[in-house]
């Protein structure tokens, strides 16, 4: 495509126009041919003349253009409507660009960030807490976005951040403490269960100390000491449901990123950001960004750039959040020296992250520059948002195994091996679809009868046309292997399934630039 368009820049320059923007792209219509332009156009009005009339002298002198038809295997070019100019390649062309895509692993690809190493955070769960299906979301966007990258020559290294420390965490300690306490258990007694009743016992932990915190001023109290002493990292009982706690819930994490088939290269820590967040509040009083407030906390007055006031450090002298995020981005780039860095979250704390951003810009011009925040949307339940301090929380490994059963139900009594695991690997295809089918930003309704559809816009639905496919090219070889001839004229609709799979490396090459998985699989449906 560039080089045509390339070509009819030529063109018009000849013609005494000078450069003009004007589009070369697929036409919506197959019949209109592979690429399609409105030049003739936006240069008629420059020229004075009728825009067929110019189209047709255009055309001319791109069907004599040598250099042109070497490149690029034309097969006719014509001049449509009040001056359009549709270009067919050859069918050759198609024959040949069908093989590459079929024997070239690396077809679709390109190198356009070739060289640069780019780091993606992503998922971001906190141990001691539920894995929900924000977490999913995240997690698929951020693969998707990894992948798209890596699909552009980049390095990528695929980051988490969790949130080992905060306020959260002594609600989860405190909890576990009260819950052992009444159910007679110990540290020896809970790791006899398996990772995932563990899980759940620190989930049902969490839920039971956030809402004591909001309850009882005594229990607030008493979870702000847990708090602070798991900052000073003192020994003791608390440390050791710390550690215990810390240590299952990564391990439980590790088994959903496997279900959903990510690998992570990077880990960080709040407990390793905060640290160089509370140097990096220094600096900020230093440089006068930040400001001491009400009772020592300090704080970056946001009104002054539209946006709103965030506390840094607080009264206890505890990095916050917003300085644990400005930690992590020197101890990121410290790691790893990326050219680029892009943090995958959910849009509820976009506003947060224009803070911390605009701070960042402020302390750090270079690491901002480097730093992208992608925020998507939620995923809801019909009856709206779930909520872990309530313990009325989807975890994701709930909303798969629901969508595995709603799968086999569907599957009826068909005999299938590995039944249940292939089952699985449609669930996790179905809610990944769900979510990337439409542009990053938008929220979802969780809905399984729908996602689990073997018709219309879904991830089953995709997956069936690859088995499909797999079969038929399963059985043309054993055709080939018995000798039989499958030469035969291309019928027209081979040949509109031929044009839209060569459209496959522009599509993955503006999927990445607009960082829109969805422009992936809005070609896949159609594919399909």
């Amino acid at each position: 495509m560039e080089e045509i368009r390339q070509a009819i820049q030529s063109v018009v320059s000849e013609l005494g126009v000078d450069p003009l923007a004007f589009g070369v792209e697929r036409p919506k219509e197959e019949n209109h041919g592979d690429w399609s332009t409105n030049i003739a156009m936006i240069a008629a009005k420059k020229l004075g003349e009728n825009p067929r009339v110019l189209a047709e002298k255009i055309v001319t002198k791109l069907q004599n253009d040598v250099e042109l038809a070497s490149i690029v295997q034309l097969g006719k070019i014509e001049v449509a409507g009040p001056g359009f100019i549709n270009f067919w390649v050859t069918n050759e062309y198609l024959a040949g660009e069908v093989g590459r895509a079929i024997h070239d692993k690396r077809y679709g690809t390109n190198d356009s960030l070739g060289g640069k190493r780019i780091m993606v955070e992503y998922t971001d769960p906190n141990p001691f807490k539920e894995f929900h299906i924000g977490h999913l979301m995240s997690n698929t966007i951020g693969e998707a976005i990894a992948r798209l990258i890596e699909s552009q020559g980049a390095e990528v290294r695929r980051a988490n951040y969790q949130g080992d420390v905060g306020l959260h965490v002594a609600k989860s300690i405190w909890g576990m403490s009260k819950k052992m306490e009444q159910e007679g258990e110990t540290l020896s007694t809970l790791e006899e269960k398996s990772i995932k009743e563990r899980q759940q016992f620190m989930g049902a932990a969490y839920a039971l100390g956030a809402g004591e915190y909001e309850e009882s001023e005594e229990t607030k109290v008493e979870i702000q000491k847990v708090n602070q002493e798991i900052y000073a990292q003192n020994d003791g009982e608390i440390a050791k449901l710390y550690q215990a706690g810390r240590e299952w819930s990564l391990e439980y994490f590790e088994t959903i990123y496997d279900r959903l088939g990510t690998k992570f290269d990077e880990y960080f820590f709040e407990s390793e950001a905060g640290g160089v967040g509370l140097t990096v509040v220094e600096e900020g009083l230093a440089k006068g960004v930040l400001t001491e407030g009400e009772g020592g906390a300090v704080i970056y007055e946001g009104e002054k750039d539209g946006l709103h006031t965030r506390v840094f450090r607080n009264k206890l002298g505890l990095p916050t959040y917003e300085a644990k995020d400005l930690g992590l981005a020197k101890t990121k780039y410290g790691r790893y020296k990326y050219d680029f860095s892009v943090i995958v979250t959910a849009n509820e704390i976009t506003e947060y992250f224009r803070v911390v951003l605009r701070v960042m810009e402020q302390l750090y011009p270079d690491l901002r520059k480097m730093t992208l925040h992608l925020p998507h949307g939620v995923m809801k339940l019909p009856t709206g948002k779930m909520s872990s301090r309530t313990g009325k929380v989807v975890t994701g490994e709930g909303l798969l195994d629901e969508l595995g059963r709603v799968v086999l139900a569907k599957m009826g009594k068909r005999q299938i091996a590995d039944k249940e695991q292939v089952a699985d690997r449609i669930a996790v295809g179905a809610m990944k679809w769900t979510v990337l089918r439409q542009a990053i930003g938008g929220d979802i309704v969780y809905d399984p009868e729908t996602m689990t559809n073997l018709q219309g816009d879904t991830g089953p639905y995709v997956q069936y046309t690859h088995a499909r496919a797999c079969s038929v090219l399963a059985k043309a070889k054993d055709e080939n292997d018995k000798g039989k001839n499958l030469d035969m004229v291309i019928e027209p609709s081979e040949l509109g399934l031929a044009r839209w799979v060569v459209r496959y490396p522009e599509v993955v090459a503006q999927a990445g630039r607009e960082k829109a998985p969805n422009v992936v699989a809005s070609y896949l449906y159609e594919l399909s």
